[in-house]
């Protein structure tokens, strides 16, 4: 009888509890939205959570120790993670596309001017410019690690995705500091919206690929890569690669071109 190269995951129940955390979720932010308590969204956050950590501990368990993860497989996440990576693409490209219907032909109602008449913008070349240096330079030091992985030099591998972590983590302070500054809001006109909603989508984005990548190095420490079988690396890799590019199109056109 031939070995089925795919593997047939067992029953589960995290899916389960993932939707049941999402739908409270979105119940809760919905009745927090309209003055009632957090305690709906506060359940809703952590069966989340609790459900991401239980569920990829399986994943890993399947990956590491069990063996499941067969060329076969490992082709198959590959194409999953590119499919996820180009749907972030899309998700992101709303956003862009929301910015340049409303800044190439402003209405009359903004002052058919853009940045909109009473908004004072960001200047670039301070923090975003900053920013950006950071970003860039975390995508040099994840590329060392993936090198270094390769390489099977894991006292580099842990080094560079320990930098990578900490620009990650300087990166959404300086962010948080940023959005303190500014003189608008998520409520005055297009501008605000599109500029809180794209930078704010995108560092949400940093602080997933950064605990994406401190999962890395954790799993590091354990000794759970090998130079030839590290796709859980390559996916947090490309992540945060991705994370990158989106930042610079951000830079160019919101914040240098847009103000």
């Amino acid at each position: 009888m031939i070995r089925n190269p795919f593997h047939l995951v067992e029953f589960s129940p995290w899916p389960l509890t993932g939707s049941t955390g999402a739908f409270c979720l979105a119940v809760g932010l919905a009745s927090w939205f309209h003055g009632l308590n957090m305690f709906l969204m506060s359940m809703g956050i952590l069966l989340i959570i609790l459900t991401m950590i239980q569920w990829w501990r399986d994943v890993v368990r399947e990956a590491t120790f069990q063996g499941y993860h067969t060329l076969k497989v490992n082709h198959g996440m590959r194409w999953g993670m590119i499919l996820f990576i180009i749907s972030e693409v899309c998700f992101f490209f709303a956003f862009f596309w929301s910015f340049f219907h409303s800044s190439l032909s402003p209405a009359i109602d903004i002052g058919s001017s853009w940045p909109p008449t009473g908004i004072i913008p960001l200047n670039p070349f301070q923090i975003p410019l900053l920013n950006t240096a950071v970003l860039l330079s975390s995508g040099v030091s994840v590329t060392w690690a993936h090198h270094a992985l390769i390489e099977a030099d894991w006292k580099a591998v842990s080094t560079s995705l320990l930098i990578t972590v900490v620009l990650g983590a300087y990166f959404t302070f300086l962010q948080a500091g940023e959005y303190m500054e500014t003189s608008f809001s998520i409520a005055d006109s297009c501008y605000g919206s599109t500029f809180f909603v794209a930078t704010g989508f995108h560092g949400l984005h940093v602080l997933i690929g950064s605990t994406f990548l401190l999962t890395m190095l954790w799993r590091n420490s354990k000794l759970h890569f090998s130079n030839s079988h590290h796709f859980g690396f390559e996916a947090a890799a490309w992540y945060w690669h991705f994370v990158d590019v989106v930042w610079l199109f951000l830079y160019i056109f919101i914040y240098w071109w847009g103000s």
